[in-house]
């Protein structure tokens, strides 16, 4: 709530709920929704997330905006437009590996797609998510295993890394050796992103990489939430938008990325700081003139 207003001088208040049961959920927030001008959902797991999330945007006449996902996808877009340029490759060009297909997972993948990404491999704990195999998956990761990984590669996570460009990782610490890393093209970009342990020491990372960044503020490109949320909610109220469309999560993700002039990017600089100042407005911004095309 005190980022809510530090940055977006959006007033905000914490409702913390006793329940995991999706529909006791749902019921609350949709008690609670006529004291609110939009509701932003935190720390819900995959897959109960997608349908609460599905269920309140059409039942709710308020923007209602899940961050563990939408907000990590969000920055993490705009971390990738500028890590791109440092590298000089373009999404639709490269070869994307995703450790982690939950809830951050999921949308970043979706909003990657939407930007114009083309090869996105997705692995969970049993390995690369493909279209040949989706016995047991829910309908969400079936989504995913139907609608990436074109080229249909199969096994590990280690096996997947051979020829890609980006690894993204939303997942749990110390999966990989930074020597694994060695087998990437040139120019790599990795996104470790697991706190508090990333997937990968990001020290010994930038040995084999271009560009490296954490979810932790204690290395250089750290990926924050706190970049998208705050000034979304303020350009959402702004506007009067209660459709948070791909097309407007994409705005604000071109929003954070032009905060650092390309003059200014280097590859340890590709996202601004999360007490930037200026990100709030920027983003905000960006949702107002998404309002106007409208």
């Amino acid at each position: 709530a005190v980022l809510f207003k530090q940055f977006g001088n959006v007033d905000a208040w914490p409702v913390a709920l006793d329940t995991k049961d999706p529909e006791e959920i749902i019921s609350i927030v949709k008690a609670i929704a006529p004291a609110y001008g939009g509701i932003n959902l935190e720390d819900i797991a995959a897959p109960k997330c997608f349908d609460i999330e599905a269920r309140l945007r059409e039942e709710l006449d308020i923007p209602v905006f899940h961050d563990d996902q939408h907000g990590t996808a969000i920055v993490t877009l705009a971390a990738l437009i500028n890590a791109l340029k440092i590298v000089g490759k373009k999404i639709e060009d490269v070869r994307i590996v995703l450790s982690g297909v939950g809830a951050a997972g999921s949308a970043i993948a979706k909003l990657l797609m939407a930007h114009g990404a083309t090869d996105i491999v997705g692995y969970g704990r049993t390995g690369a998510l493909s279209a040949a195999n989706t016995e047991g998956m829910n309908e969400h990761r079936k989504w995913l295993a139907e609608n990436t990984n074109p080229r249909q590669v199969t096994g590990s996570l280690k096996e997947g890394l051979k020829g890609a460009d980006v690894f993204i990782g939303v997942s749990s610490g110390n999966l990989l050796e930074p020597e694994d890393l060695e087998v990437m093209n040139e120019g790599s970009i990795v996104f470790a992103m697991a706190n508090p342990i990333p997937e990968v020491d990001p020290i010994r990372a930038a040995d084999y990489a271009a560009v490296v960044a954490t979810g932790r503020s204690d290395f250089p490109n750290q990926i924050n939430n706190v970049l998208a949320f705050p000034g979304l909610f303020r350009g959402l109220l702004d506007t009067g938008i209660t459709d948070i469309s791909t097309e407007l999560l994409r705005a604000a993700s071109t929003g954070i990325a032009s905060v650092i002039a390309d003059d200014e990017i280097s590859p340890v600089y590709i996202i601004p700081g999360a007490f930037d100042t200026r990100v709030a407005d920027a983003v905000a911004k960006a949702v107002r003139k998404f309002a106007e095309t409208e």
